[in-house]
Formats: structure tokens, C-alpha cells, sequence
């Protein structure tokens, strides 16, 4: 009867221990934030409990299956050496196999982990216990080497399987609060680059001696690849540029804010067009990665002449409205930056009065319906056939109305960028 006493009263001391424990563990958590700070006093509070050595958190990739996992380790004594441990393929395959606490004391002897022998001499002893949450796996629990040169024990496994399962739904919660913060760290800072990108494009449209003037930039996302530009030469002179980055987002951005910049600086340079893009080709030739190309037009506009003198570098044709003929301007050369040796032509149109011309990139035209129905070339030249005397504001305004409606419901899925130019009566 007294060994039955005895043993009670163990089991309730037990118990009683593990409900502080987990007591322990639940305040210290329940303030904390963020995978790192939540799992370091999990940690922290297992390894001070069950007089380890050393421990550590192992959490697997809960997209990418393949992804090694992500390690969290807490050494509490100073006096011992720390093992930089790296999960060993065999403790984590056997972990994730059985989904079983895991008590090894002797590390060195045991077959299945030489992996570990052969890399850590100084680990002794170990013990695993899986994370689960519900029926998924999530993470493992590892304690390293018992202090005073002990072995873990099946209650050192009981304890850390309570403390996991309590644990898992915390750690799981604070990923997600990781998650959440990053995503509105990305947020703000697209947030931020969309401000800057704006603030690239011409503030407003130019004032040029007998021409009407105007561009327009919507991007699918909150930035993008699209770029126009109004680029003041002299008084008589005035450059012009729309161009298309393929892609879409940040990378994109950048790469038209790198162009920008490569093609501000020869223009100023010179006032040939020929001369501006074969330069630029060659520059962007030098950094331009093989998987991306930007189509460009660029040209510039004699004032007194009223003469239009352009490079079409893989872009949508520009489309001359005239007073009797509205027509696509096709001739120009390849895309920039594939070719840095490739020598792009100028084209000449002369815009009198009454007449006009209309750049724009292809977010305009392959803007599809719910039907998968393109906007297309034909809609875009009846659109411009019917409203000859528009301002060049009202037009480029027109055209985006008349896009968005055409897609319905359908989100934009490309960037819509247009310049209009046009020699009034």
C-alpha cells in the first residue's frame, strides 16, 4: 500500500510540475510576437526545464515542401561548448516518418543517425518530439545533451510532447502575424515606389508652340512597366518617348526607371533620334537581362517645322490621323537591348493642321473582354476616325474610357499608356 502511496504521489508531483511548466510557458509566450521572439522562450523554457544543454526549433516551410527548415536554437549554459546544429536529414526523415518522440542517448552508437555522429562529436544525447498542428506537421522540438552527463528520460519525453502540443497553435499563430507584417511591409514599400514612379512621369502636359499635347499612365498593378516621357530639348525642340518593360510590378519599375534615366541623358545629348536609340541600345544591351526587352518610341518634335521625327523600336505602330487617311505607321526596327551593335533608322511625318498622332502601348489594344474578345487595332481606329477634333487631353481620356469599358468585369491585366499630339486648326 505504501509503494501505491508513493507512486501516487509521484504521478501528482509529476503533474503538478508539468502544469507549472506549462504554466510558465503560456505567460512567457503570451506576450511575445513574431516566430523568433515566441519560439526562442519555448526554447528557452524547455531546455531551463528538462536541464538540457542546448535546444532547438525546427519549423518545415508550410508552402514549399522541399525547403530546408528554418532553425531557431537557444544555448542556456555558457560554460558549455555550443553545437552549431543543422537538422540531419535522418533525425528529421525519422521524425517526419513516425511523427513519435525521439529519445537517443547515445548518439555515437545508434546506426540511424551517423550523419549526426560523424558531424557533432560532442553531441551525446538527444531527444525530438514533433509539432503537429491538427494532423499537419509542422516543426519539431529537439533538446541536446542532459546536463551533468544524464540521459533523457521518458518523462523529459512526456513533458516536451505536452509543451509541443500546446505550442503548436503559438507558433503557428505567430507565423502567421510574420506573414501579415511582411505583407504590409510589401504593401507600404509598393506604396512608395508607386509614389516614386508617378513621380518620374511628366507632372503635367507640355506647352509647345501650335501643338496640342497629352499622355496618360494607368497601371494593371500598383506599378508597373509602362512609361511616357516629355523631354524639353531646346525651345524648338521637344523629345517625346513611350516605351513598354516586359513583366509586370517592382522589377519592371525599376528597369523603366533605369531607362528613363539612360534615355534622358542622350537625349540632351543630341537631337537625332537615330542617335539617341542606337546609344541607348547599346547601354541597355550591357545590363539587360537576356529574359527581358522593352519596346520604344521615341522621337522628336520640330516645333516650327511641325515635323515628327521618330525611332520605332519593337513598338505598337504610332497611327497618323490626318484630315482625309487615318493610317498605322509601321516602318522601325527590333526590340532594345538584345543587339548592341544594331543600328536603328529615324521616320519623318509632318503633322499640319487638323492632323495628329497617337502612340500607345499594347495594354490599349490586347485589352480582352470577359469573352476573351480583344479590344484590338480596328476599335481603336474607328474611335479616332469619329473624333478628329478632340483635344489631345480629351482623347487619351476617350480611349482609356472606351478600353475599360470594353473589358467589363474583367480586371486589367496590362499596363494602359498613351500620348496623343496634335496640330489644332
Amino acid at each position: 500500500m505504501s509503494d501505491e502511496i508513493r507512486e501516487e504521489n509521484r504521478r501528482l508531483k509529476r503533474a503538478i510540475a508539468e502544469l507549472r511548466i506549462l504554466n510558465e510557458v503560456s505567460v512567457a509566450i503570451s506576450s511575445a510576437v513574431g516566430v523568433d521572439a515566441v519560439t526562442d522562450l519555448i526554447v528557452q523554457k524547455c531546455v531551463e526545464h528538462a536541464g538540457a544543454e542546448q535546444g532547438a526549433i525546427w519549423l518545415l516551410d508550410p508552402i514549399d515542401k522541399t525547403a530546408p527548415p528554418k532553425t531557431f536554437i537557444r544555448v542556456m549554459d555558457s560554460d558549455v561548448s555550443a553545437i552549431p546544429f543543422k537538422v540531419g536529414a535522418s533525425l528529421m526523415g525519422w521524425v517526419i516518418k513516425n511523427r513519435n518522440p525521439l529519445i537517443v542517448n547515445d548518439v555515437v552508437g545508434d546506426k540511424r543517425f551517423v550523419d549526426l555522429a560523424g558531424e557533432y562529436s560532442n553531441l551525446r544525447c538527444l531527444i525530438a518530439v514533433p509539432l503537429r498542428l491538427k494532423d499537419t506537421l509542422i516543426g519539431v522540438i529537439c533538446l541536446l545533451n542532459k546536463s551533468g552527463g544524464q540521459e533523457f528520460s521518458n518523462d523529459d519525453a512526456r513533458l516536451l510532447t505536452i509543451v509541443a502540443s500546446q505550442s503548436a497553435q503559438t507558433i503557428e499563430n505567430a507565423r502567421l502575424y510574420d506573414d501579415e507584417r511582411r505583407l504590409q511591409s510589401l504593401e507600404d514599400d509598393l506604396r512608395t515606389a508607386r509614389l516614386i514612379q508617378y513621380s518620374l512621369l511628366p507632372r503635367e502636359n507640355p506647352r509647345a508652340d501650335h501643338f496640342d499635347i497629352a499622355g496618360l499612365y494607368e497601371p494593371a498593378q500598383l506599378i508597373g512597366g509602362d512609361y511616357f516621357d516629355f523631354i524639353p530639348i531646346d525651345k524648338n525642340h521637344l523629345g517625346i518617348a513611350i516605351a513598354d518593360v516586359s513583366g509586370k510590378g517592382t522589377s519592371a519599375a525599376l528597369l523603366m526607371a533605369s531607362l528613363q534615366s539612360c534615355l534622358r541623358g542622350q537625349a540632351i545629348l543630341n537631337r537625332s533620334p537615330r542617335e539617341t536609340i542606337n546609344n541607348l541600345n547599346f547601354m541597355l544591351s550591357r545590363f539587360l537581362d537576356s529574359r527581358r526587352h522593352i519596346t520604344l518610341i521615341y522621337g522628336v518634335l520640330d516645333l516650327r517645322r511641325r515635323l515628327f521625327t521618330y525611332v520605332r523600336a519593337g513598338h505598337c505602330p504610332p497611327i497618323f490621323v490626318g484630315s482625309d487617311r487615318i493610317v498605322e505607321l509601321e516602318e522601325g526596327g527590333i526590340v532594345l537591348g538584345i543587339f548592341p551593335d544594331y543600328k536603328y533608322t529615324e521616320t519623318e511625318v509632318s503633322i499640319r493642321a487638323g492632323e495628329s498622332l497617337l502612340i500607345y502601348t499594347d495594354g490599349i489594344t490586347e485589352a480582352a473582354n470577359a469573352s476573351e474578345e480583344q479590344y484590338g487595332e480596328s476599335r481603336l481606329l474607328d474611335l479616332l476616325k469619329t473624333n478628329r477634333s478632340l483635344s489631345a487631353a480629351e482623347l487619351v481620356r476617350l480611349i482609356k474610357d472606351s478600353v475599360v469599358r470594353f473589358q467589363g468585369d474583367v480586371p486589367q491585366s496590362d499596363d494602359i499608356t498613351l500620348v496623343a499630339v496634335r496640330n489644332p486648326v
